[in-house]
């Protein structure tokens, strides 16, 4: 098989996303898409014409989001019209899936320029409809087989089967801000990131605009937990909750609610891209590599629980490229929920020092079709930074699934 080669990456800066309130809400997602495909194309000098696809990864399909944004932002970015595009939908893992099927079809031979990527506008109205979120979409039998809760839900407890507290989730809430925080002051983030205009030309934003560096412990500990109420919300009029979709499969769970605003994913607007090569045209094109995918891996794993598979994917990840944990310099798991990220670190026994180095999604939020590549690219960004030279990057999806991949310098 031939290598994907990973030539260039960046993204935008993550708008909060309330819409009227965040610095993107009013952007148009096609047009959020088309200004990380237009700043590639311009990075790299590729001809567009030469693009034999793009994946685009987009979780909520509808209203303005709908109608297949990989191509409406190729479009709109000005592009050639023969460079395709597709895309889809693995939930929060549609950032990495979007990267592994570009890298896929180039080892493949099927295609030689691809770019991979994504955009979520979590600002926009109605994303997710109207009443509760149910993600068996009313399908009581599945239901029967798979009881699937809210992600909160799940989080907290997950947290209480494991023993994982209040104050150890919020104590990696913290970390995380300390280490955007500083990530940010030194401009870790500045090779990868391109600002974002409006249709009038004017700045809309250039800076992450999530992050709240004044957090303390004192401050967090005093907030409440978010899902409670919610765990007890009734669904329909039979009194199906979503704690007792959880309660089905673990009857006697008594789950302690540690989850807030502070230790989870924070809400918000972004878009990401990727560009990938062959070695033979990259070489034909003068493209310098800066990376190459080395393993690929997808995972699932209870769908009640929907957020352990970033676990096994690791394992997984790690066993198709022949590697152990021990040769894996960075890892990026995302924050979805604090105890993703602690449970993950203390599975695989890690390093704290080489898991999210530069903070992660619980000050910096979650564009959820965006953020596995933006996570591609942070730790690209960051082996070169500290010259390393393998990261390995993974994250829960809904479900009960987490796509892997791991990369390399070149």
């Amino acid at each position: 098989m031939a290598d994907a080669l990973i030539i260039d990456t960046c993204r935008t800066p993550r708008g909060v996303g309330k819409a009227g309130k965040g610095a993107l809400s009013g952007i148009h997602p096609q047009q959020l898409g088309a200004t990380v495909l237009r700043a590639l194309a311009d990075r790299t000098g590729i001809n567009t014409a030469d693009v034999d696809d793009i994946v685009w990864g987009c979780s909520a399909q509808v209203a303005t989001q709908s109608g297949d944004l990989g191509r409406m932002s190729a479009l709109d970015a000005g592009y050639d019209v023969r460079a395709s595009a597709v895309t889809l939908d693995r939930f929060c893992g549609s950032g990495i899936t979007s990267v592994n099927m570009a890298a896929s079809s180039i080892m493949a031979g099927a295609e030689d320029l691809v770019i991979a990527g994504g955009c979520e506008m979590m600002s926009m109205e109605g994303r997710r409809g109207g009443g509760p979120m149910m993600m068996d979409g009313g399908n009581l039998r599945l239901r029967a087989r798979h009881p699937q809760s809210h992600q909160g839900v799940c989080a907290d407890a997950i947290a209480t089967m494991e023993g994982i507290t209040r104050r150890d989730v919020d104590a990696l809430g913290l970390e995380s801000q300390k280490r955007a925080a500083h990530a940010i002051a030194n401009g870790h983030f500045k090779k990868s990131l391109v600002p974002v205009h409006r249709e009038d030309g004017s700045l809309a934003l250039d800076h992450e605009e999530y992050p709240r560096p004044q957090t303390t412990m004192e401050g967090l500990s005093s907030l409440k937990p978010a899902f409670p109420a919610i765990a007890d919300y009734a669904l329909d009029d039979k009194g199906t909750t979503y704690r007792g979709l959880i309660l089905q499969k673990y009857p006697d769970l008594n789950i302690d609610f540690v989850h807030h605003a502070g230790n989870s994913s924070g809400v918000v607007d972004g878009a990401a891209a990727i560009l990938l090569a062959s070695p033979a045209y990259a070489k034909a094109h003068g493209l310098k590599a800066r990376a190459r995918v080395v393993a690929m891996a997808n995972m699932g794993d209870s769908p009640t629980l929907m957020l352990n598979a970033p676990v096994p994917a690791t394992r997984k990840v790690l066993a198709k490229a022949g590697l152990s944990i021990d040769d894996i310099d960075l890892f990026e798991i995302n924050e979805a929920f604090a105890v993703v990220a602690e449970k993950y670190i203390r599975d695989l026994k890690l390093d704290r020092a080489k898991v999210n180095v530069n903070g992660g999604s619980i000050a910096l939020g979650h564009p959820i079709g965006a953020t596995g590549s933006i996570l591609i690219g942070t730790v690209l960004d960051e082996l070169e930074r500290r010259d390393l030279k393998r990261g390995l990057v993974t994250m829960c999806a809904a479900g009960g699934m987490a796509p892997a991949i791991i990369i390399e310098r070149v």
